[in-house]
């Protein structure tokens, strides 16, 4: 059993990251679901109230409500795969929680890339650099980090900067999924 957990700011690759584990038949649990399925719960829109939904969560029900509630989810698909992702971790609560729950089976990736990186991606998603509710880029990148999620960075198992082109990340992902941790150490 492998549990692979990714953590990184807004832009940085998490969502691509996820896609190629799809690709490789791993099955992904979005922390973000959980929020929107949350947001849907309360009849709002997942686009316009997913950070503000964030962190009425983690008032209303600890800092580990959203990791508490991808649990199951995880397990779930266990029964049926060797492998699962988790994507999107954000604070140090949610990292302690997954490595309570699955110890040496879980490991952190940190996926990185510069901020005028990220806003052009997702400026070249169709997507302006402030969302929906009129945050910025800037402004989501301090909420995140208010959560702790620079500290769940520096604790990740491993860090893959994602700066060269997008083969050359999907690739490294692959790697990581295929063969751990080990074999994004022996490369160049």
């Amino acid at each position: 059993m492998t549990v692979i957990g990714t953590v990184g700011l807004p832009g940085s690759g998490k969502g691509e990251a996820a896609e190629v584990a799809r690709e490789c038949g791993v099955p992904v649990v979005t922390m973000g679901d959980v929020i929107r399925q949350e947001c849907r719960d309360r009849d709002l829109d997942p686009a316009t109230h997913h950070g503000k939904i964030a962190q009425a969560l983690r008032e209303e029900n600890g800092p580990a409500a959203i990791a508490e509630r991808s649990l199951p989810m995880l397990e779930a698909r266990l029964d049926e795969h060797d492998t699962v992702l988790v994507d999107g971790l954000r604070s140090d609560v949610e990292l302690e929680a997954f490595r309570e729950r699955f110890g040496e089976d879980f490991f952190l990736v940190s996926i990185e890339a510069p901020f005028e990186v990220r806003a052009e991606r997702i400026d070249d998603r169709g997507r302006d650099a402030t969302d929906d509710d009129g945050e910025s880029l800037r402004e989501r990148d301090e909420r995140e980090l208010g959560f702790g999620m620079g500290e769940v960075m520096e604790r990740a198992d491993v860090t893959i900067e994602n700066t060269d082109s997008l083969e050359a990340f999907r690739e490294r992902i692959r790697t990581l999924i295929e063969d751990g941790t080990e074999g994004l150490e022996e490369r160049p």
